[in-house]
């Protein structure tokens, strides 16, 4: 299952901005259109979550392929690893999309790059989303930080943490059965808390509501 979000990368338009992989399925798919006037060499790999882990324990086909004004392009994620069957488990897609041109004097080829998650949800999570989970997260301030534990089995992206009405920057996600510590705003250390969480299909989803 892939997110109806798109993600824009140059003249490529790639259909998710996440992919939730159903364990209960042989595979994951997203595709990836090219609107442009120009051919595309589109590139894409898989990376553990964390540098110097273990390779990512999933396949991505076709690694490499051009893509031509006006096409589509569907690619297919398989599982060729072990992971956990009782939490999810995340890796980054990367997609790099590099355009053809002519080979002219003082021209310059841009090649962007796109990550999104990929996020692995086996089969026994199937039927609860990790919206409906959410207020089991667990909040505490750790001094000029705050910081989350989540005891659920599901990935927490979040789109917004305010504390006292002030938001925090640069918030991402936090791991099943793991803590992740955000930084509060200057001169915030206490107060109500509210946050939201982005759902399996890029949406944003409702207020949250705690304290610290």
């Amino acid at each position: 299952m892939a997110s109806c979000t798109t993600a824009v990368n140059a003249g490529v338009v790639i259909g998710g901005t996440r992919v939730i992989y159903d364990g209960a399925k042989k595979e994951a798919s997203l595709s990836v259109n090219n609107p442009d006037s120009v051919a595309y060499l589109i590139q894409s790999w898989l990376d553990p979550q964390t540098a110097g882990a273990d390779k990512a324990p999933f396949i991505i086909t076709p690694p490499l392929y051009r893509l031509d004004q006006g096409q589509q392009n569907v690619m297919r994620i398989v599982l060729a690893g072990s992971v956990p069957q009782d939490k999810e488990s995340m890796v980054w897609l990367n997609i790099k999309s590099i355009p053809s041109a002519p080979k002219k004097e003082n021209t310059l080829q841009v090649a962007v790059k796109t990550r999104i998650k990929l996020i692995y949800r086996p089969a026994g999570l199937k039927g609860v989303m990790p919206e409906q989970v959410a207020d089991k997260l667990t909040w505490k301030r750790a001094g000029d930080q705050l910081q989350v534990t989540n005891p659920t089995n599901y990935y927490m992206n979040f789109n917004q943490i305010t504390v006292g009405g002030k938001v925090l920057p640069d918030v991402s996600f936090v791991a099943p059965g793991s803590t992740a510590n955000f930084s509060l705003p200057a001169g915030v250390s206490s107060g109500p808390l509210a946050f939201k969480i982005i759902s399996d299909f890029g949406g944003v989803g409702e207020i949250h509501n705690s304290s610290i």
